[in-house]
């Protein structure tokens, strides 16, 4: 079907664009891109650095897509931003590239839902099917889990990992890990059960979800210390995948959970 570019648009002789890309009025696209097959680009956006993108993405107008970080150690290293497949970016998002400090890489997986004004920092890891809502702000070095949604104004500080399936509520501020299918909110940050109307919607058994929601009282009601109920999730394991899952979120956390 070929290529589309407006008129308006720049892009680089040296960018590398697949069949079927679609660039809008008036943006520009700088010599170390690579843009997948169907991928379409809006007006007014600006794709730069060592960034590939893959097929099938929607990227609306004026988002900033593998900008420099903003890290006062970068000193221009050929750090890169890799985006999946199928992805919806926003209008105005702006998604930096990695650091060398870090694995050099800012990772954005498949089929993510990324909504106006989200900002996602150097050397973030988002995995696959996420939603995150508008004005939702990843510092650097945060992974996501898949799955995971992330409420409207959502603040997340660097080096968190929020787990997969997990749900913040509107204006959450994040310090610490979130274990894996729970729901949080609020600032300060508080627990508020698990994720089960998702878990529903996503093919999880009854039975599965009757473990969790046993593992969460382990957790967060029992009275344990971080490490009698990290031992107490972990005998629980051995008859639930979902819970092994959760085990073994909590067994690498390293700045500590919300609780």
């Amino acid at each position: 079907m070929g290529t589309t570019i407006h008129p308006t648009a720049i892009v680089n002789p040296s960018a590398k664009l697949a069949d079927g890309v679609s660039v809008g009025p008036y943006s520009v696209i700088d010599a170390h891109v690579e843009i997948g097959a169907n991928t379409t680009i809006g007006a007014h956006n600006i794709i730069t650095g060592h960034t590939v993108i893959g097929e099938e993405n929607r990227i609306f107008h004026f988002a900033s897509i593998g900008e420099a970080n903003q890290d006062k150690k970068y000193k221009g290293e050929p750090t890169r931003l890799i985006i999946g497949d199928r992805n919806t970016i926003r209008e105005y998002v702006s998604i930096n590239r990695g650091t060398i400090q870090d694995t050099g890489v800012t990772t954005v997986g498949d089929d993510n839902w990324i909504m106006a004004y989200v900002h996602i920092a150097h050397d973030c890891v988002v995995g696959n099917r996420t939603t995150i809502a508008n004005s939702t702000q990843l510092a650097g070095h945060v992974h996501i889990g898949d799955w995971a949604t992330l409420g409207g104004f959502t603040g997340v500080h660097q080096f968190v990992r929020i787990g997969a399936h997990v749900m913040t509520g509107v204006a959450s501020v994040v310090l610490q890990d979130i274990p894996t299918y729970i729901m949080v909110g609020g600032n300060p940050l508080a627990p508020y059960g698990v994720n089960s109307e998702g878990l529903k919607r996503r093919g999880f058994t009854p039975e599965g979800i009757a473990a969790l929601k046993r593992a969460y009282k382990t957790l967060y009601k029992a009275g344990l210390s971080f490490a009698d109920a990290k031992a107490a999730l972990r005998a629980e394991a051995a008859g639930s995948e979902e819970v092994a899952a959760l085990a073994d979120f909590l067994e690498t956390s390293t700045r500590g959970i919300v609780r």
